[in-house]
């Protein structure tokens, strides 16, 4: 199967099924092609006008961006954020989510928060992924595209945290704004996440 299937709970957690669960509505445990398609499209603007921005004055500076994105998203995160979320516990060799589907998952799964150099290193490579176009549209002097590479950029983060972010079960992430009601249901849930959280479920 291309995703999880939408009738089983998640690997993680204990139910045997997900009908009536209290958090169904409020987290987005299992993923469908539609789920892919609405990040892709929101995410990929900014790529293609920084991109584009890059390729004016060098195409090697844009093979290298290029190999930065691909280090960055399709393995140093998967280590420093996606070993953390549930779905990284789920049975294959790859991930199944949104947001690096198709992701090798080349470390063990590490239930529980992330800690600082963690952190660091998730926001270090959103800043040099991100930030480096900045410097070939300031250097071109090409303002169109910086205004547009900016208002995407912006566009695409506000909608990830509030319509993605929102309902997503890595609360290790550090972009997660679930409500502490939802991580209070999925935790009963799920004993082994709520244990490496330092939490007991039965009084989240």
């Amino acid at each position: 199967m291309l995703f999880l299937d939408p009738d089983r709970p998640i690997a993680s957690c204990t139910s045997a099924t997900c009908d009536g669960c209290p958090t169904g509505t409020a987290l987005h445990c299992h993923f469908t092609l539609k789920d892919l398609t609405h990040f892709l499209l929101l995410a990929l603007p900014s790529f293609l006008i920084g991109g584009a921005g890059i390729y004016y004055k060098s195409g090697w500076m844009l093979v290298l961006w290029i190999s930065m994105i691909v280090g960055f998203f399709g393995f140093l995160e998967i280590r420093v954020m996606c070993s953390h979320c549930p779905h990284y516990a789920e049975p294959g060799y790859s991930l199944k989510c949104w947001a690096n589907y198709g992701s090798p998952k080349l470390w063990r799964y590490r239930p529980g928060p992330m800690i600082l150099i963690e952190k660091t290193i998730f926001f270090g490579g959103f800043i040099v992924v991100w930030g480096y176009p900045l410097l070939f549209l300031l250097a071109g002097s090409q303002w169109f595209l910086l205004i547009v590479y900016v208002l995407s950029t912006t566009g695409f983060f506000m909608t990830l945290r509030k319509y993605f972010c929102s309902q997503c079960i890595n609360f290790a992430c550090p972009l997660n704004t679930v409500g502490e009601t939802a991580r209070r249901g999925f935790f009963d849930r799920n004993p082994e996440i709520a244990e490496a959280w330092g939490i007991d479920p039965e009084h989240s």
